[in-house]
């Protein structure tokens, strides 16, 4: 769809002002509860991409990279390469169990989108844990409000869209440019997005994973060109994410602006599956209790959700990536395991005769009314029908979500503990995470992770 120069009028100054904002913001105007969820968007990130590295397919990642040693750690590989190598092989790693905190009004991963970046360029420039910390910040309320103003078409993908201009907003804060060079920074990124299907991740195709990493470095790049000087802020966002990929809105990226902070509006999650399961988990298991012990007697499972959530029906995978995004697959887990953690998807527990045999019973539709209430809820209802019994729950907001059940400290690092088993590297993860935003150099601390 042809562009308006009214539409590239108005992405170009709002991205300016989001710029001019972006470039004067210090750690220490952040007020303290949203500095607070950093840190804590932060625990859970780095515990997350720690675990991540650990799986067999990070690590062989890893080795068929070949990447040059470098300032910039590998959480949890046991090394530190280039800026570019650790910006994408930390962000594969962070989402590769599903397991990353995201932001229901930005449809999709703020922070996964940029910290990967942001922390390498860090630990390359040895930069302060202040200013660092404002990068991170930095890096997230700017791809929140890029996925707030981005409407991606039905099938589209978030990852690697809408946030890159959040990376690169939080790289050109790191190298200090100006107002001009910081929107520059995120036009640019803005017209460096991935334009990915949803098939792919409902596939189980790690080119799903891909898409996060090439986001990071690609804030890089956008950065960097513009501390080069050689990039524009032209409105690039009303063509790229806008008539190329979806619909694009400039007013929410300075609404609010410097009032409304995005960080403390996202959820954390509990379960290693999509987001859009998660109500689905929570209520399966809250009706775990009242059901016959035998999972065999379960008939049928409908689950009602919304639109967003629908596609997510498939009653068969072939990976773990597909049965993360397999709602059949969540359901199942959820009833016959009692939890969906990371190892549940891990071969041969995905395989479980009793996993598989239930989710052939699961039947997926979308509700009206709980399409209706998006995007403040994200619904599910869910009604197990077993030994000729209707047992319901309808849940409207997954626990872990800001807005219903917000996960505390000690919860994300309860989880850290259980998911990692490794109490030196929870405290590691959580001294990282708490002591960064007041050290004068951040290299040494996030080496600590490797």
């Amino acid at each position: 769809m042809p562009t308006t120069a009214a539409a590239q009028r108005d992405a170009r100054e709002a991205t300016d002002v989001l710029g001019a904002w972006a470039a004067g913001l210090e750690w220490a105007d952040v007020p303290a509860d949203a500095q607070e969820r950093m840190r804590l968007v932060l625990l859970d990130s780095l515990g997350v991409t720690v675990l991540g590295a650990r799986q067999a397919e990070q690590r062989a990642l890893v080795t068929a990279w070949r990447p040059a040693d470098g300032p910039a750690p590998l959480p949890g590989a046991g090394r530190c390469t280039t800026v570019e190598a650790a910006a994408w092989l930390n962000a594969a790693a962070l989402v590769r169990l599903e397991l990353d905190e995201g932001h229901k009004f930005a449809k999709g991963h703020p922070g996964a989108h940029g910290l990967p970046a942001v922390l390498a360029l860090a630990a390359d420039l040895r930069a302060t844990g202040p200013d660092t910390a404002a990068a991170l910040v930095v890096a997230y309320e700017v791809a929140a409000r890029f996925g707030r103003a981005t409407s991606l078409p039905p099938g589209a993908h978030p990852h690697g869209s809408w946030g890159v201009a959040g990376a690169a907003a939080g790289c050109a804060r790191l190298l200090g440019l100006s107002s001009a060079g910081l929107a520059a920074a995120i036009d640019t990124g803005a017209g460096l997005p991935v334009a990915g299907s949803f098939a792919s991740a409902l596939d189980g195709n790690p080119v799903r994973d891909a898409w996060m990493g090439a986001s990071n470095v690609s804030g890089l790049v956008a950065a960097r060109m513009a501390s080069a000087g050689v990039a524009r802020n032209t409105g690039t966002a009303a063509s790229s994410l806008g008539g190329v990929l979806g619909t694009f809105d400039a007013a929410p990226l300075t609404a609010e602006l410097g009032t409304r902070w995005d960080v403390r509006h996202g959820y954390f999650k509990r379960h290693a599956s999509c987001s859009f399961t998660h109500p689905v988990a929570d209520a399966v298991l809250a009706l775990r209790p009242e059901l016959p012990g035998d999972v065999g007697e379960v008939e049928e499972i409908l689950v009602e959700t919304h639109s967003l959530g629908a596609a997510l029906d498939r009653t068969t995978w072939d990976s773990r990536l597909a049965a993360l995004f397999s709602t059949p697959f969540v359901a199942a887990a959820a009833l016959v395991h009692g939890h969906v953690g990371p190892d549940v998807s891990a071969q041969p527990v995905r395989d479980d005769p009793r996993v598989r045999e239930l989710a052939a019973r699961v039947t997926v539709r979308v509700a009206a009314d709980l399409d209706a209430r998006l995007p403040h809820e994200r619904a599910a209802r869910v009604t197990v029908r077993s030994g000729g019994r209707a047992h319901g729950c309808e849940v409207p907001n997954p626990i872990g979500d800001a807005a219903h059940h917000p996960l505390s400290e000690a919860d994300v690092l309860g989880l850290l503990s259980d998911w990692l088993a490794d109490d030196a590297t929870v405290a590691a993860v959580r001294d990282v995470a708490t002591g960064l935003p007041a050290v004068p150099d951040v290299r040494p601390l996030l080496q600590r992770l490797v």
